[in-house]
């Protein structure tokens, strides 16, 4: 809990899914904010919801992925303050993924090392990226 002196923090949660070799990431629709950039699917926490119900609510609104949260296996604070927990995810159904038709203006399935070397990755998420390259972090 935030003390009186310290406002409270922004919370968010990122969806981290791996098939194989390959993560899902989506390209922001331009009409958000950094639009047009490669990040993991994602969101704010709304009041009154834990981490694990925001994953598995954002991957249904960003995808209409249905999914089943498993561990949050990282920690960072974005450039502008929010407080985000990553979150490993299963895809629970096979169907389809659609991509929001304003947040999400593509879905793709991207390694690593093609990620940290697309000059669109969202910069917030180079360091956990690195992590996982590197053996810190188990996805």
């Amino acid at each position: 809990m935030a003390s009186v002196d310290e406002p409270a923090r922004k919370r968010g949660v990122i969806a981290i899914t791996r098939r194989e070799e390959k993560f899902l990431v989506i390209r922001r629709g331009l009409a958000v904010a950094a639009g047009g950039t490669i990040c993991f699917p994602g969101g704010h926490i709304e009041p009154g919801e834990e981490e694990h119900e925001a994953v598995v609510r954002e991957c249904r609104e960003e995808l209409a992925a249905i999914v089943e949260p498993a561990a949050c296996v990282w920690r960072s604070v974005s450039p502008w303050g929010t407080s985000l927990a990553w979150w490993t995810v299963r895809l629970v159904e096979a169907g389809e993924l659609v991509p929001h038709p304003v947040e999400v203006a593509e879905i793709l399935w991207l390694s690593v090392e093609q990620m940290l070397a697309d000059p669109t990755l969202l910069e917030g998420n180079r360091p956990f990226l690195e992590a996982i390259r590197d053996g810190r972090v188990a996805v």
